[in-house]
């Protein structure tokens, strides 16, 4: 189903407040507790490759870009 039918779908359930509410309960994203999906880059948004360390909280690409910026260093 393309995002312009479950925007249609959205729409008409609008006017149906009970079966919107089962819509919502039975497709909203699962409440994660573990796993890569749990965090996200707190500059971009990714899931994988997450630097925790610290209080860090970034993905290593975003970690290469500003860890300078952040007070560390390079050391190869």
């Amino acid at each position: 189903m393309t995002t312009s039918d479950y925007k249609k779908a959205f729409t008409q359930l609008k006017a149906k407040p009970v079966k919107l509410a089962k819509f919502l309960k039975h497709n909203k994203p699962k409440e994660r507790s573990c796993g890569k999906s749990l965090r996200k880059c707190k500059r971009c948004g990714r899931h994988g490759g997450h630097i925790r360390k610290y209080g860090v909280g970034l993905c290593r690409q975003c970690f290469r870009e500003i860890g300078l910026d952040l007070g560390f260093k390079k050391f190869s």
